[in-house]
């Protein structure tokens, strides 16, 4: 494969996610080592727990080992879809620890009724949900790279404008424009798909 700046760290993250893809376990070790304090920070930030996070960020490289081939270069920059991939993991852990936590207090006849009300998704919202991230997934895609890469960096990090252009060394008044043109067309595409 050539690389046209083999110096560009998202090359080289994403030369790595593609041996990862292969099943080579010294990529994993590479990218874990190049990566993991960046993605533990998303992780910490998600479940506002460091041990937590840990649970977090190991259940995220599993899921990065398993699914690295589905990784596309030309949707979202490498660390972004990790970091997503991390914030899910979180979100996941800590509905996890409501459940489990709701289920201790609870006695079991409350269990038993809150599960026949029927409080898991029906097969008509989880369609939906599934239509709507495909949806989300189609408009993404045609956001230019730069307009894409600080929507989700400014979703998947929670970041204000000013620690965006600060942590990108863009203009603040830069940062905000690609912010709001990319909204702008997200909204637009996703209204075609409602």
């Amino acid at each position: 494969m050539t690389r046209m700046n083999p110096e560009s760290p998202d090359s080289q993250l994403i030369a790595l996610l593609d041996r990862v893809a292969l099943a080579d376990e010294s990529a994993l070790k590479e990218l874990y080592a190049l990566t993991s304090s960046k993605l533990y920070g998303v992780a910490v930030r998600v479940v506002t727990n460091r041990e937590w996070a840990e649970d977090v960020l190991q259940e995220a490289y599993l899921n990065i080992w398993k699914i690295a081939g589905t990784y596309q270069a030309t949707l979202s920059p490498p660390m972004a879809w990790m970091g997503l991939l991390v914030r899910s993991r979180g979100l996941d852990f800590l509905r996890r620890r409501a459940s489990d936590r709701a289920d201790r207090v609870q006695e079991l006849d409350e269990v038993i009724s809150d599960t026949v009300a029927g409080d898991s998704p029906n097969p008509m919202d989880t369609t939906q949900a599934s239509e709507q991230a495909w949806a989300l997934h189609q408009c993404l895609s045609q956001l230019e790279s730069k307009q894409r890469e600080v929507v989700s960096l400014a979703y998947l990090r929670d970041l204000s404008h000013s620690e965006l252009a600060e942590q990108l060394r863009l203009p603040l008044g830069t940062v905000k424009t690609w912010i709001r043109r990319g909204l702008e067309q997200l909204r637009g595409c996703m209204a075609r798909f409602a």
